[in-house]
């Protein structure tokens, strides 16, 4: 049953893909970045339609927490979904993610275009630059960033160490941190498209005040993200 679920709902988002790839003429043409992001949360939001489909929903929790202006979402990186879900999450974000994702067919274009904020991973000190200036660049213009500070996708119960990209990008842009915390590598496995039913939870926890030092903003960030996710993984686990 897992297997025809997944089959299905790879299906559907292929079309679904497919059929985004036909507007990409006109928001060529168009070069307005906020109306591509408009469309991509369109898109994103589709794709929480399909998940329904194949039985799987999404909750937020803590939307209180959200402050008005720009913000930094710092999340936890088990699935795609988050990459996907983030559109519809954080509107308007720009995401800090690696180059490769540019050249996944249709969805890479409209990573390129909204635009996010695309790191070369062997760039050094000239990616970590790039980074500051883009990333500045998006509060100016009032948008909120998102960064995994894991790097990679992890499983659900381990532990890494965060990348201290995500220490820069906090002393940069002195903008409040929002630990974006989830499950969805229960529901969506990593580096798969196995699916599997029930509810992805999504909690925003109290915001981080710019300004501490680094080893308080690092220890502070880490901890709550991972005791919020082994809270999240544990309470899924019990109900299912």
């Amino acid at each position: 049953m897992s297997r025809l679920r997944s089959s299905l709902f790879l299906f559907l988002l292929v079309l679904w893909t497919a059929l985004l790839a036909l507007t990409i003429p006109y928001y060529a043409l168009r070069k307005e970045p906020r109306a591509t992001r408009r469309f991509s949360r369109m898109w994103a939001g589709g794709v929480l339609a399909l998940l329904r489909l194949v039985g799987v929903a999404c909750r937020t929790m803590g939307e209180g927490n959200r402050p008005a202006g720009a913000a930094l979402y710092v999340a936890n990186h088990q699935s795609t979904f988050e990459t996907i879900a983030a559109a519809t999450l954080v509107p308007d974000v720009a995401i800090v993610l690696k180059e490769e994702l540019y050249r996944i067919p249709v969805f890479g274009w409209f990573l390129r275009h909204s635009p996010m904020i695309a790191i070369d991973r062997a760039g050094g000190g000239a990616a970590m630059k790039k980074m500051f200036r883009e990333g500045r660049a998006a509060v100016a213009e009032g948008r909120s960033l998102l960064i995994f500070p894991e790097g990679t996708r992890q499983p659900v119960d381990q532990r890494a160490e965060f990348h201290r990209g995500v220490l820069l990008l906090y002393k940069a842009l002195g903008v409040p941190v929002v630990p974006m915390v989830h499950n969805a590598g229960l529901f969506w496995l990593a580096k798969s498209f196995l699916i599997r039913p029930g509810t992805i939870n999504v909690s925003f926890l109290r915001p981080i005040p710019p300004g501490l030092p680094d080893a308080e903003f690092m220890a502070r960030i880490r901890e709550a993200i991972y005791d919020e996710r082994d809270r999240l993984v544990a309470k899924a686990r019990r109900a299912s």
